[in-house]
């Protein structure tokens, strides 16, 4: 399925129905009394969060979205039926935004969250309503209410508590596959995934939500190769995996110039990204020596003033310890979040 996570559609709640003008007819009775039902309400529009998607795919080439309208009173004081409300389910991690004045209307950030974008119009009254002791016979009702019309943009920021990122080719889909029931689409060189995946890494009972960024090369903050893109989907994972294919690089200069050029497209893009935990990798290095691993690690962990992995999505090798560090990560982080939330309430 192609990874699609911006669209702009149309949304109209229902129409309420119209009131009903109506007489009761008894025996002896001209005219009886009035006895008009009134409209019923036009439908609701929500969208509704769905943890099984993860594109918005489903609402291209669709562009307007209508709840259904209520139906029409009538006679014996009989109320119209209610429209049904139009539930418009999004992945977990969209925005919605007012398309015309750019607010943004709403987040969902969980499976099963309602956000009610668009309510319908109230249903009219029937003439019923209106009798009085100087009018005896209102020979009139109101109409429905229109539905309310919202331009729509929905912007889909993927959720997951760690996001894999580094240069094209640096093994970020083999690791997702490898940590994860993951399986990346893979093209050609030089961009290999081309769309973000999500897989959930399972340590016993506790899980992780990983996703790989495709490769950002420099001047992807400026819209270069897949560039921008995809670089906001990694605002909102809570920590980074840097991975850096060293098996490609002679000197370990190299190496440390490749880190460098993805961390200058986050900055670009979003200084704050900067701010993250980050997990810094070696990959490939089934493809390198003892020796020449060793180099790159060392050197590294000097230039960088932090602990570089090496790891290897194909044999395996200290893919279990990544595992438990980004585990460690993500409580840390849960800790501290609880701990802030805890003294804002003070």
């Amino acid at each position: 399925m192609k990874f699609i996570d911006e669209v702009d559609i149309e949304v109209i709640s229902g129409n309420g129905g119209k009131g009903y003008v109506g007489y009761r007819r008894e025996k002896y009775v001209p005219l009886g009394g009035p006895d008009g039902g009134d409209g019923g309400k036009g439908g609701d529009v929500y969208f509704v969060g769905d943890e099984g998607l993860n594109t918005l795919m489903h609402f291209r080439g669709l562009k307007t979205f209508k709840a259904e309208d209520g139906g029409n009173g009538g006679g014996s004081n009989m109320q119209g039926a209610d429209g049904d409300d139009l539930l418009l389910k999004v992945p977990v991690g969209t925005l919605i935004y007012n398309r015309d004045t750019g607010n943004l209307m709403g987040d969902i950030t969980e499976h099963g969250q309602r956000y009610l974008v668009s309510e319908g119009g109230r249903g009219g009254k029937g003439n019923a309503h209106f009798k009085s002791s100087t009018h005896q016979t209102p020979n009139f009702a109101q109409n429905g209410e229109e539905g309310t019309h919202y331009p729509i943009k929905l912007e889909l920021k993927l959720l997951a508590d760690i996001a894999l990122i580094g240069l094209p080719n640096a093994g970020k889909s083999t690791l997702i596959s490898a940590i994860s029931a993951a399986h990346p689409k893979i093209a050609d060189y030089p961009f290999t995934t081309l769309e973000p995946n999500l897989g959930v890494v399972q340590l016993g009972e506790k899980s992780i939500v990983v996703t790989d960024i495709p490769g950002l090369i420099e001047g992807a903050a400026e819209g270069k190769g897949l560039g921008i893109k995809f670089l906001k989907h990694i605002e909102r994972t809570s920590a980074l995996v840097h991975l850096i294919d060293c098996s490609m690089f002679l000197e370990e200069y190299e190496a440390i110039e490749a880190y460098s050029i993805v961390r200058g497209e986050l900055e670009k893009f979003n200084p704050d990204l900067l701010n993250k935990k980050e997990i810094v990798c070696l990959t490939k290095i089934d493809a390198m020596t003892e020796d020449e691993i060793e180099k790159f690690r060392s050197t590294m962990e000097e230039q960088l003033d932090r602990r570089v992995l090496p790891i290897s999505g194909i044999s395996g090798r200290n893919i279990d310890l990544l595992k438990q560090l980004m585990l460690r990560t993500k409580e840390v982080l849960e800790e501290e979040t609880k701990k802030e939330a805890s003294h804002g309430s003070k």
